[in-house]
């Protein structure tokens, strides 16, 4: 489980490189007319910091395996949500003097809510591999989360327009975490097992769907408005298919589910906060 916890704390940093480093090459795209472009990522591929951010996020990525080798997605997901924390770290070096104390607190807020969530729930057991039937019912309802969070975000660009695309990418890269973890139970088979099963192939689809997710909701409006949804969404998507998918139990007695709350409740509070701290607000030029 150690490994799995400093793994997982490995991949948060690489995302959160990958998310300054991709921000930035959002913001230096001309402005277009607000709505769908399925060539955006295309569009993104020629910003050198873009393509930064894109390797970190493979590195990220393969950490990330790595430790859903290693432990279950109810400890995995909530440890990356600290990727908020990271970001706010490079943009407070980045602004010397400029992070507040309220943003650190939030940070704090953050980091306190996932530890409890973990203390709190002992994440432990499961099955490496969930029923065909079990994903066909998680990929449908992610599925029509998504199209329902991608239709209330409406064509024009925007607050509620990030938002909503945020809400739709956090729930997206939690079925990718999911799918995943399913990988991962392949991966010590070589490169045979790996490419032989369907995982490899679904992760493939759901994570370019993700990825054109996060950079519209990346280019829709105020990074304030679309974090909350990356960073809450995507730990409370994947502990919730680690549920129903590998059979991960978490603790049920009633103070272990009270302190779980406080817990999620802490890290939501703290990434609403931290969202809308001075330095994530100013973010299309962070390093100005």
């Amino acid at each position: 489980m150690g490994a799995a916890i400093w793994l997982a704390v490995a991949a948060s940093l690489c995302t959160a490189t990958s998310s300054v480093c991709q921000r930035l090459g959002v913001s230096s795209l001309p402005r277009r007319r607000p709505g769908f472009d399925p060539w955006l990522v295309f569009r993104l591929a020629t910003r050198p910091a873009w393509l930064i951010g894109f390797a970190a996020m493979l590195a990220g990525f393969v950490l990330q395996v790595s430790a859903l080798r290693f432990g279950p997605l109810a400890v995995v997901q909530p440890i990356l949500a600290l990727e908020l924390v990271f970001v706010f770290g490079y943009l407070a070096a980045a602004h010397a003097g400029r992070a507040g104390w309220r943003g650190w607190l939030a940070a704090v807020a953050m980091a306190a809510g996932v530890a409890l969530f973990l203390r709190a729930a002992s994440p432990a057991g499961g099955r490496e591999h969930a029923p065909a039937a079990s994903w066909w019912l998680a990929a449908l309802a992610t599925l029509l989360v998504v199209l329902l969070a991608v239709a209330a975000a409406g064509p024009r660009g925007g607050a509620r327009r990030a938002a909503f695309l945020g809400i739709a990418t956090g729930v997206s890269w939690g079925f990718v975490a999911a799918v995943i973890k399913e990988l991962s139970s392949h991966v010590g088979g070589g490169p045979a097992a790996i490419f032989t099963n369907w995982s490899a192939y679904a992760l493939m689809a759901a994570g370019a769907a993700a990825m054109l997710l996060t950079a519209h909701a990346m280019a829709a409006g105020p990074l304030a408005a679309a974090q909350p949804g990356f960073t809450i969404l995507d730990p409370v998507t994947a502990t919730l298919l680690g549920v129903f998918l590998f059979g991960e139990h978490l603790g049920n007695s009633p103070p272990d589910l009270a302190a779980e709350l406080a817990g999620l409740v802490l890290l939501a509070g703290g990434a609403w906060a931290l969202s809308r701290s001075e330095l994530v607000v100013d973010y299309r030029d962070p390093l100005s």
